[in-house]
């Protein structure tokens, strides 16, 4: 099976600006995953013409089961709050998606804490220090029926802040304890491979630098694994026509 997961940047290309959400179905059904999550996802947002950006790549993938869990409630970049998961339909949201070609026997959502004051950090197109405000987080895992059993997927997107996200790490890890095992766990983690791994206290099994898109040099997406599943080809980061990140795909099986 191949597993992937994706920051597509509301499905904005970098080339011009544009969200082409035919454009974006295009791309998620290129990568001919079974499994994949997807960050910063929009829904219901005016700046991608109100689309359900999920049941566009669902739709595309083929996928048999997929959720949507909003982040944030309103703009973001204006005005916002955390989603509780009680949003009225229609409403503008934000977040993340996982989407599966098998069949989904349950769903848990897990929300993440930001950090609650402002950090300083450098900025790389500046070059100049600024202060930065967190953002609310969510992870969603599902128990999926698989082509070898049972096993659950996790998808997340963790702060930017350093640190920070390592403590969300290890947070959502403990709160999966119990699961359904092999446990999977993919997304734009904000960390390196290294840093993820020893935080999760699960094996990285795909090596790719994804960002930036154009010349990447850091890994920040992941997929991570524990309990009998292992990598059985190469894993590849993806450049796709939309984006600041490329893809990471990796086909995986038992092990």
């Amino acid at each position: 099976m191949r597993i992937g997961t994706f920051n597509i940047l509301h499905g904005r290309s970098l080339e011009d600006g544009r969200v082409d959400v035919d454009r974006l179905a295009t791309a998620v059904k290129s990568l001919d995953t079974d499994v994949l999550g997807l960050q910063e996802v929009d829904r219901d947002q005016p700046r991608s013409f109100g689309a359900d950006l999920t049941a566009v790549a669902a739709d595309a993938m083929g996928a048999v089961d997929s959720q949507f869990v909003a982040a944030l409630s309103g703009t973001p970049g204006g005005t916002w709050m955390a989603a509780t998961g009680e949003e009225q339909p229609g409403s503008a949201s934000y977040g993340i998606a996982l989407l599966s070609r098998y069949p989904v026997v349950s769903w848990r959502v897990v929300r993440l804490q930001p950090l609650r004051v402002s950090v300083p950090l450098w900025s790389t197109l500046t070059r100049r220090p600024f202060l930065a405000r967190d953002e609310p987080r969510v992870a969603v895992a599902a128990v999926l029926e698989g082509p070898f059993g049972q096993f659950t997927v996790c998808n997340t997107h963790l702060s930017f802040i350093p640190g920070w996200n390592g403590v969300q790490l290890r947070r959502l890890v403990r709160s999966l304890a119990g699961t359904r095992e092999p446990l999977v766990m993919i997304g734009d983690l904000n960390m390196e491979r290294g840093t993820a791994g020893r935080g999760s206290g699960l094996t990285p099994i795909a090596a790719a630098a994804t960002f930036p898109v154009d010349r990447p040099r850091r890994q920040l997406d992941h997929v991570l694994v524990r309990g009998g599943l292992r990598a059985t080809g190469q894993a590849e980061a993806v450049r796709l026509p939309l984006s600041d990140h490329r893809a990471l795909v990796v086909p995986c099986g038992p092990g």
